[in-house]
């Protein structure tokens, strides 16, 4: 079986993230970079799928040079190959504009599945997914926390969680599916994973490359235009309840959340 995983890098969730002067971006100067961690779940999916059917797990990405590293992890983990879309006209694309260049790559490789993750923890839209199945004109299975591919190879049913039931979805096959936390437990990459990693084949492309036109990608070219970026609120200092005993403690944080928090 083979399968593909998109993935995107995306500044750790534990870095300090700060506004650019132009109120519209992130100061992206000495901030780590990883696998964006949903799609964590959709390469570890795709390698527990290969070691039970065997077949080849394909990584792709669309993104600066520095998102090799985020590759080259998936790579350490156990994929077979990966494939960067890199193009300075690419800078700023946003999620129409990205399925519309991973679809040019796929269209031209052989797959039985696809995963992505269900969404990007940096613009947190989850339209990646979507768009890129409606490009190639597949199901689309999102937001999916177990997959069972039919013996056959010709099937898949997953599982969708939606208010406190499960969805349970058949498709054929080609599909894509977007996946969730619950899905896996995403493995770390060994060693011999990491030196391994080194000599598997990378490859790069260019949008022209790829038979696009470079001024339909890019922050001029998007669709939804980012406007202004602003900090959440800065919390109010907590409160330390004074008292020589528990029941003191007590009366008075009962006191207060009934006279100047208003809860009870």
């Amino acid at each position: 079986m083979n399968i593909i995983v998109c993935i995107k890098q995306v500044p750790d969730t534990e870095a300090q993230i700060k506004i650019a002067p132009d109120g519209k971006s992130i100061v992206k100067d000495d901030i780590k970079w990883v696998m964006n961690p949903y799609d964590e779940f959709g390469v570890e999916e795709a390698l527990r799928i290969k070691e039970k059917s065997g077949g080849e797990v394909t990584v792709i990405s669309l993104g600066p040079k520095r998102a090799t590293e985020s590759i080259r992890t998936a790579l350490a983990m156990g994929a077979d190959k990966g494939i960067l879309i890199t193009d300075p006209a690419a800078d700023g694309s946003d999620a129409i504009a990205t399925a519309k260049a991973l679809a040019a790559v796929i269209k031209g490789l052989k797959y039985d599945l696809i995963f992505t993750g269900q969404r990007g923890v940096d613009e947190d839209m989850g339209l990646v997914g979507a768009t890129l199945a409606e490009f190639l004109g597949i199901p689309h299975l999102p937001v999916i926390v177990k997959v069972e591919v039919g013996q056959d190879g010709k099937s898949v049913k997953v599982h969708r969680p939606v208010e406190g039931q499960t969805l349970v979805i058949e498709s054929s096959l080609p599909a894509l599916v977007t996946a969730q936390k619950g899905l896996n437990e995403p493995r770390y990459a060994s060693l011999p994973g990491i030196m391994k990693a080194k000599k598997k084949p990378l490859e790069e492309k260019t949008l022209s490359g790829l038979g696009l036109n470079p001024s339909e990608f890019g922050e001029a070219a998007r669709k939804l235009k980012i406007v202004k970026i602003t900090p959440p609120p800065q919390r109010k200092a907590g409160k330390i309840i004074a008292g020589d005993s528990p029941e003191q403690k007590a009366a008075e944080l009962a006191r207060l959340l009934r006279q100047e928090a208003k809860v009870i």
